[in-house]
């Protein structure tokens, strides 16, 4: 096996392998790359079981051939390489294969031991499957808005994935943790294929949306307890979490009776602030609701409290709502909006987050107890 390669192209991919392989597996073979050289291309493929990796990049072959390297070390020679064309190839010594890796034009090579494929794990092959493509800007907008609210409790593994669903003729996304929910819809003029309703890894989510440009589609299907995504040069599946995801509109106010506004950027800086003197473990502020003006306070504890004032629109009588601060800065970060609108029924009913004018997404926030 020996091919050269263009360092900056193939270190583009290599990080990307890295941010799905599983360091800490007791399977090695996990921590892993797969190189196959054909046909004057490289499939570069990684996998941590439950979610795989596979994308191709354009090589000189001279001799085709396998093999899988350490990924984390191979990304570490990468970033210590001059930019320009590298040189790969094996070489046996006593019964070990060494993997050389060469800049063609400086003095520096790297000498890196290598494992048979053979152990590495077949992936699952998209053949005859239903694929339907959206926007690759609309579903990154959708997996940001909900991703980060998917709950970390092993125990409710049903609420540890973003849900996919179809509903009528949009495509829907909800994520839940048992205290708040984030939900995405967008209805696209193309349509989409049907499909099962699915949990997905989140982790899977974030690589895709990390990495979508925001031009062009990227394909999507679901089948066979799998999710298959396709974009650009890269393809990428996951197993589905098995289930059965909560029902979710139980939880989204039909209607509520109140709301106020305020400039996002405003909100940010003061929950920034308050949340300096806020038990992180309990996380409690307090939203003091009055006609043109909106407080913040943090609890009182033995370190102190905090207090901050920010206008806001709003033409009811005085409220008061304890929230998790946590759970308003999280989807702040995503609303790519200058206003928020918080609508309410009472102090202890679920709170409708949403940008200002309202978009295809909401977050609903469970308040706390007042002490």
């Amino acid at each position: 096996m020996k091919f050269t390669f263009d360092r900056n192209s193939m270190i583009n991919e290599i990080s990307i392998a890295q941010e799905i392989i599983s360091t800490k597996s007791n399977v090695s073979i996990l921590s892993n790359v797969l190189f196959i050289a054909q046909n004057n291309t490289l499939t570069i493929k990684a996998t941590d079981i439950k979610v795989n990796f596979e994308t191709k990049i354009p090589v000189s072959i001279e001799e085709e051939g396998s093999t899988t390297v350490f990924c984390d070390k191979f990304l570490g020679i990468l970033s210590g390489l001059d930019e320009g064309e590298i040189e790969f190839f094996l070489q046996q010594r006593e019964n070990q294969t060494i993997a050389i890796i060469r800049h063609l034009t400086k003095k520096i090579k790297f000498q890196l031991k290598c494992t048979s494929q053979d152990k590495f794990p077949e992936f699952p092959v998209a053949e005859d499957v239903p694929f339907f493509d959206v926007p690759s800007k609309e579903i990154k907008k959708m997996i940001n808005q909900t991703s980060f609210a998917v709950s970390a409790d092993e125990t409710r593994y049903f609420m540890n994935g973003v849900y996919f669903e179809k509903k009528e003729n949009k495509l829907v996304l909800v994520a839940t943790d048992g205290r708040r929910l984030s939900y995405a819809s967008k209805e696209f003029a193309e349509g989409i294929s049907d499909f099962p309703s699915a949990i997905v890894h989140p982790k899977v989510l974030n690589v895709v949306a990390k990495h979508l440009s925001d031009e062009g589609n990227v394909s999507i299907a679901i089948v066979d307890k799998m999710i298959f995504f396709r974009f650009e040069n890269y393809e990428l599946s996951s197993t589905l979490i098995d289930g059965q995801f909560p029902n979710y509109m139980r939880v989204i106010p039909e209607n509520q009776l109140y709301n106020f506004k305020v400039q996002k950027n405003e909100l940010v800086e003061s929950l920034k602030r308050t949340a300096i003197m806020v038990d992180k473990k309990a996380g409690r502020i307090f939203f003091t609701i009055c006609p043109g003006v909106l407080k913040l306070t943090s609890q009182e504890s033995d370190s102190g409290d905090a207090e901050v004032e920010i206008p806001c629109e709003y033409a009811g009588e005085e409220t008061t709502i304890a929230m998790n601060y946590r759970y308003i800065e999280e989807p702040l970060r995503v609303m790519n909006t200058e206003r928020i609108t918080f609508e309410f029924s009472g102090e202890m009913k679920a709170v409708t987050l949403l940008s200002e004018p309202a978009e295809d997404y909401f977050h609903i926030i469970m308040p706390m107890q007042m002490a």
